[in-house]
């Protein structure tokens, strides 16, 4: 595979991150090449609600990523997230066309464009088909069944669909950029492919991306991703909380709500006092000190309870809830708040642990972080893209000398001049 560059683009609520990389058969993970991350503007629970704030977010966020990675960026893989992401599972059969020889790719886009003959709205559209299961002449559990000889192939899908209206508008500010869009990426699935271990993914596991407006749950079992969903409450909601609860501005609670983030890290609360010194914030209402139990046990905690609470609910919901033994892997910017991982835990029964972005290499200082974990996915997700589409046409040019036969072609022309002899 030649070295390619490749761009990922997070549209968030609370944030718009961007990231460049170079994509090398000599090394086995992209490379990180530039990266920037500003805040977002015109973006509400995951959807577009200000085109043109969305725009001009991001082409800040690019032109700083251009200029650091020095490449100029026209194509871009984009995540797509909030309330409108919906899923279902699905199963398409087909006949194999050569069964005297093996299941070719032929045979699994038919058997993948049979499951995706579903009934859904016109103001929806596909975004993602990730195959499950493959079945060949009654046996199941097959992972990949190119290669294989049967004569019937099925298969079991898992499809994520997303609002029309969101897509195209995306589309348009990233067009008004003069950048194209290679595909959409649910950013549940991007923050996954960065953060759960491929031991977790085939044990069973629910990956819960808490971000500034929404949370993203997918659900993994027996190695495939097979249920999806996001919830319409994030990591801003709390910030409300606390700025209703402390009478503050939004501003000065997000600057609470990080320094306690920062606290915990550290692991100094201190001596046992419940009074948490915060001179050092310089807020503009004056405040020096804050009740620990106040906000982190009677405002942060009832918060974070309800978020898994319905996150609990999408997972009893999804049929699967007894199949995922490795339990919650927690990222997206949420999953640093203060009794994140405690809430997680209690509410849903499950084991829980905080997940950072793994899998990419060079300039990562900056992009090792929770809250990033989308924006690094998007990059493995197209490395995956980029591959699978390079095979897939190398195998199509083969497939054009293999079905070429002399034999064939010399009698198809004996035969056509014995069509004119008398």
């Amino acid at each position: 595979m030649a070295d390619q560059t490749i761009t990922g683009i997070d549209i968030g609520t609370s944030k718009i991150a961007a990231i460049v990389a170079k994509i090398s058969e000599n090394e086995e993970e992209p490379r990180v090449m530039g990266f920037d991350s500003v805040n977002s503007k015109g973006v509400r629970k995951g959807q577009i609600v200000d085109i043109n704030q969305v725009t001009s977010a991001i082409e800040e966020c690019i032109e700083k990523v251009e200029r650091m990675a020095a490449t100029r960026v026209e194509r871009a893989f984009v995540s797509v997230g909030g309330p409108h992401i919906a899923s279902l599972n699905s199963h398409g059969v087909v006949a194999v066309s050569q069964p005297e020889v093996e299941i070719g790719d032929g045979d699994v886009a038919r058997a993948t464009e049979a499951a995706k003959a579903i009934s859904i709205s016109s103001a929806r559209e596909v975004i993602e088909v990730v195959p499950r299961e493959y079945v060949v002449d009654g046996q199941s559990g097959i992972k990949n069944a190119l290669g294989m000889t049967g004569v019937r192939l099925e298969i079991n899908t898992h499809i994520i669909t997303a609002s029309l209206t969101n897509l195209r508008n995306i589309e348009r500010s990233l067009s008004d950029l003069g950048i194209e869009k290679e595909a959409y990426v649910f950013s549940g699935l991007a923050s996954s492919l960065a953060t759960l271990s491929e031991t977790e993914k085939e044990l069973g596991a629910a990956l819960v991306d808490i971000g500034g407006g929404k949370t993203d749950v997918c659900i993994y079992v027996d190695g495939a991703l097979s249920y999806s969903s996001s919830i319409a409450i994030g990591a801003r909601h709390i910030t409300n909380d606390i700025a209703v609860g402390l009478r503050i501005s939004l501003a000065s609670a997000e600057q609470i709500k990080l320094f306690l983030m920062e606290k915990l890290s550290r692991n100094k609360k201190g001596s046992g006092a419940d009074e948490v010194d915060v001179k050092e914030l310089n807020l503009a209402e004056g405040l020096t000190s804050i009740s620990y139990k106040t906000v982190v046990n009677g405002i942060i905690r009832p918060r974070l309870d309800e978020i898994f609470e319905k996150v609990y609910e999408e997972i009893q919901k999804s049929g699967f809830s007894t199949m995922i033994p490795s339990g919650l892997v927690v990222t997206g910017g949420g999953a640093l708040t203060v009794g994140a991982v405690e809430s997680a835990r209690r509410i849903t029964d499950l084991s829980a642990r905080i997940a950072i972005p793994q899998g990419v290499v060079g300039l990562v200082d900056e992009v090792l972080y929770p809250q990033y974990a989308t924006v690094v996915g998007i990059i493995l997700y197209g490395k995956n893209y980029l591959i699978k589409n390079e095979k897939s046409s190398l195998k199509d040019f083969r497939s054009i000398f293999r079905d070429f036969s002399f034999k064939g072609s010399f009698k198809r022309v004996a035969d056509l001049f014995k069509s004119f002899m008398p």
